[in-house]
């Protein structure tokens, strides 16, 4: 035993709430993915990398800004934009303001993919989440999850 003592367990609303979270976490990412690799032959995290790529005004971000925003590791990042890269929806370059840094930057075919691939993604959002709870639910599920975010080490686009 490591000396920490009896854990705290869950109690049975505590449980009842993590299991909830749990089959949420399991659950919506292959419901996303199956969508998105059906209507627009993309991962969820592949379609992830190229939106967060499209909202910035230049279309380009460090990769580790990437790899934040998409809540991935470099690793897995590297992968995925080097497969994007190959299909011609992204490129990389050294960063010139830091050559130690990669820049990843949607090409024009990748800006089409997203914007094609956006409309069934958001309805899939809508249908799953969105509009399953109320407004003032989903304020509040918004809030709960930024606040394990932080706890996680994530970002907050404040």
């Amino acid at each position: 035993m490591s000396g920490l003592g009896e854990p705290q367990w869950l109690t049975a609303d505590e449980r009842s709430a993590w299991l909830a979270l749990t089959g949420l976490l399991v659950r919506l990412p292959g419901a996303l993915d199956n969508q998105l690799e059906r209507d627009s032959h993309l991962s969820f995290f592949e379609y992830m990398v190229l939106a967060m790529l499209a909202e910035q005004e230049d279309q380009t971000l460090r990769m580790s800004a990437l790899a934040e925003l998409t809540n991935g590791s470099l690793s897995r990042l590297s992968h995925v934009v080097r497969r994007l890269e190959n299909q011609g929806l992204v490129v990389r370059e050294t960063c010139q303001e830091d050559r130690r840094a990669t820049n990843a930057i949607l090409t024009a075919t990748g800006r089409e993919r997203v914007e094609t691939a956006a409309p069934g993604h958001v309805r899939r959002a809508r249908e799953l989440v969105v509009d399953a709870v109320a407004p003032d639910d989903l304020a509040t599920f918004g809030k709960v999850a930024w606040q394990i975010l932080d706890r996680l080490g994530g970002w907050r686009d404040a």
